[in-house]
C-alpha cells in the first residue's frame, strides 16, 4: 500500500497535545526528548508555550516528527510528504533533508523573525468560503482602492482561499466578497499575515539564516507549498525564503498526492484540516489523522484487521 503523510502547520495546537503519547509510546518520547536537547526549554513542562509565537511552531514541529517515527516503525516509507507552511519544514526534516537539530533550530529562528516582522506591520488572516480565486483577486484590488493592503495567502481548496493582509485591507476586502454573495468569511486567531508581502523582512532575515544551513538530497518526494513541485537541493533554501512572502498552494500539493496514487494518507500532528481537505480531493483514499493514542490504537486496529500497509 503506498501512503502520504501530511504534516500540520500552525493553527490548530492544543493544550496537553502530546502528553498521552510521551507516556505511552516509547518512540514517540524518544523523539520529543532528541528536541528536547536542542532548546533552552522544556516541551514537557506545562503547556505555557501556547501563549509563545516564537514557541508554538516548535512544538507543533517535535509533535509532527515524533508521530512520524512512530509511523516508521510499523509502515514502510511514505511515497510522498507534503505540509501546510509551518509542516512543510517537517516534512523536509523527516525526508532527510535537514537534520533534526539543524530544523528545530531554523524553526524557532522563522518564528522570532515572522514575530518581528509583525510588531512592524501588524496582519490579519481571514478564510473565505465558496469563493473563487477570481473573486479573492478582485477583493485584494477592492482593498488596495480603499488605502489598505490584501493578499491571497493560502490556497486550500478550490474554493476555500486565505487572504492576509493589514486591518483596512481585510475589513475592505471582506466587505467586498459579502457584497458579492460569500457568506463565510472567517477570521483566523493569527498575530501575523503570514505568506504575504507583509512578511518581507521576515523573508529577508530567512535568506540569510539559510545561508549557514546544509541540505541534503530528499530521501522520499517533499512537495512544496509554493511551487507545487518537489523540493530539490537547489531549491530548497530560495523557496523556503519566498514561502513566507508568497501564498501556499497545499490544493496543488494534494494534486501532487493524487498523482502519486496513493492508497493510504495520514496527517500526522495536531488538527484535522489536512485531512478534511485530502478526503474532499482524493475521495478514493484512505484517510486518517493521528494526534492521539486514541487515533493510533485505531489505525493500528485497522491495519491490523485487513488493511495492510
Amino acid at each position: 500500500m503506498k501512503t502520504a503523510i501530511l504534516f500540520s502547520g500552525q493553527g490548530q495546537q492544543f493544550a496537553g497535545m502530546g502528553a498521552d503519547l510521551y507516556a505511552e509510546q516509547p518512540i514517540y518520547r524518544t523523539a520529543i526528548d532528541a528536541v528536547n536537547q536542542q532548546l533552552t526549554w522544556d516541551l514537557r513542562c506545562d503547556d505555557d508555550w501556547l501563549d509563545d509565537v516564537t514557541r508554538i511552531p516548535v512544538a507543533i514541529t517535535a509533535m509532527d516528527l515524533g508521530l512520524y517515527q512512530l509511523l516508521q516503525s510499523q509502515f514502510p516509507q511514505p511515497a510522498v510528504v507534503t505540509g501546510l507552511s509551518l509542516g512543510e519544514y517537517s516534512a523536509l526534516i523527516a525526508a532527510k533533508v535537514m537534520s533534526v537539530s539543524t530544523g528545530i533550530k531554523l524553526v524557532a529562528d522563522r518564528a522570532r523573525y515572522m514575530e518581528r516582522a509583525g510588531l512592524q506591520q501588524p496582519g490579519q488572516l481571514v478564510a473565505a468560503l465558496k469563493v473563487t480565486p477570481e473573486l479573492v483577486e478582485m477583493a485584494c484590488r477592492a482593498a488596495q482602492t480603499a488605502g489598505g493592503r490584501a493578499y491571497p495567502a493560502n490556497y486550500n481548496l478550490a474554493d476555500q482561499i486565505v487572504l492576509g493582509g493589514d486591518a483596512l485591507g481585510i475589513q475592505a476586502a471582506t466587505a467586498f466578497l459579502k457584497t458579492h454573495g460569500i457568506k463565510r468569511v472567517v477570521p483566523l486567531s493569527v498575530a501575523v499575515a503570514s505568506h504575504t508581502p507583509l512578511m518581507t523582512t521576515a523573508s529577508t532575515a530567512l535568506a540569510k539564516r539559510l545561508d549557514f544551513v546544509d541540505v541534503r538530497l530528499p530521501q522520499v518526494p517533499v512537495i512544496s507549498n509554493t511551487t507545487g513541485q518537489p523540493f530539490t537541493m537547489a531549491t530548497v533554501k530560495t523557496t523556503l525564503t519566498q514561502q513566507l512572502v508568497a501564498p501556499t498552494h497545499f490544493d496543488q500539493c494534494l494534486q501532487a498526492v493524487k498523482a502519486a496514487a496513493v492508497d493510504m494518507i495520514i496527517q500526522v500532528g495536531p488538527g484535522h484540516n489536512l485531512a478534511k481537505f485530502a478526503k474532499q480531493t482524493i475521495p478514493t483514499a484512505n484517510v486518517f489523522t493521528l494526534e492521539n493514542s486514541h487515533d493510533w490504537q485505531a489505525l493500528m486496529a485497522l491495519i491490523n484487521g485487513g488493511v495492510q500497509a
